[in-house]
């Protein structure tokens, strides 16, 4: 591997077992990562790092079930260091009112004052269900939220190694794979990455994964910043793949859906209880500038990856309704009933 050599699928999972095994010293799997991280990951080497991962996660058993809708997530991979409101998780209650089955795997905010969980637990969401409480949301709601800790309890092997690793400021696989470690592997998957150099390998490696439809979006601000979103504030590049279609690549702006730039400070959040009110206001229709402006791009980019909608406009008119109607908010009510703290 220091010699710069792709990895074989046997020794991405002998590296994969090394890094979760509690009894290996934080000094060798540091040195492992750092050479990793050197080299540069090839989108093959990454889906088998995930592969791995995934076989330790915990199952929750959505077989069980009979859905009927598309599953979906949609999430981004952070490290964007904007503030912005929690925009993934307001669209997941839009396209859940649309008919997508909303898997929602996700963390508390690490590069932000609030993750996913955070917000949720501000709404008083429970977020540390177990599958069969995880199973009552979808039945209930079409949404459920995993909380990330609870289903990968074998990280707690690389939590010292990546505490060190942070410290020093060394990039690891770690901070890019969050979004491909959903434990109930969705048919369909939106998102967001914080370089567009990603888009295409994300867009590879969701598609061996087994997605049947992924998009991947890196958007932009005005003056050029990174945006793990479709952005609201300049052109946002997007790669779609799956199983069913030919990786395509094609850069979007507000635009070309009728809809006015904002800028950075329109659309930043706060801590969880602000982003809670945020997204409530949102959804119940007492918000309609920017911020509802940038859950209807995000949104709609899910409800059409999800085949919800024929393209990205149309997700954006089904969405525009959905809000208007008090669907999408309708879909939050039934979550908090079922997921009571």
């Amino acid at each position: 591997m220091e010699q710069g050599q792709e990895l074989s699928s046997r020794e991405v999972a002998v590296a994969a077992e090394l890094l979760l095994n509690p009894a290996v010293a934080d000094a060798k799997k540091a040195h492992l990562l750092e050479a990793l991280a050197n080299k540069g990951e090839t989108p093959a080497e990454i889906a088998g790092f995930v592969e791995v991962f995934l076989e330790h996660a915990l199952d929750p058993h959505l077989g069980l079930l009979e859905l009927e809708g598309p599953t979906l997530d949609l999430c981004g991979t952070g490290g964007d260091k904007l503030n912005l409101f929690n925009v993934s998780t307001t669209a997941m209650f839009v396209a859940a009112a649309a008919g997508a089955i909303v898997v929602k795997h996700g963390n508390r905010g690490i590069t932000s004052p609030s993750g996913g969980a955070d917000v949720l637990e501000a709404l008083g969401i429970r977020i540390d269900l177990p599958a069969d409480g995880f199973r009552r949301c979808l039945e209930k709601a079409g949404v459920g939220f995993m909380f990330a800790p609870a289903y990968h309890p074998a990280f707690k092997a690389v939590s010292g190694v990546r505490k060190i690793l942070a410290a020093r400021g060394v990039r690891t696989i770690f901070n890019i794979i969050g979004p491909l470690l959903n434990p109930a592997r969705p048919q369909c998957q939106l998102v967001g990455v914080f370089s567009r150099e990603l888009c295409p390998v994300f867009a590879e490696i969701l598609e061996s994964l087994g997605r049947d439809s992924a998009w991947v979006a890196s958007g932009a601000t005005d003056d050029g910043r990174a945006v793990d979103e479709v952005s609201l504030m300049g052109s946002t590049r997007i790669c779609k793949a799956g199983t069913y279609q030919d990786i395509e690549d094609e850069e979007v702006h507000p635009r070309d859906f009728r809809l006015q730039q904002a800028e950075v400070g329109e659309l930043q959040g706060g801590d969880a209880k602000a982003n809670a009110a945020i997204l409530e206001a949102i959804l119940a229709g007492r918000d309609t500038g920017p911020k509802h402006d940038m859950v209807l791009l995000n949104a709609g980019a899910a409800i059409a990856c999800a085949g919800l909608a024929d393209n990205l406009g149309e997700g954006i008119e089904v969405s525009r309704e959905l809000l208007a109607s008090g669907a999408a908010l309708a879909r939050l009510r039934l979550l908090q009933k079922a997921a009571k703290r």
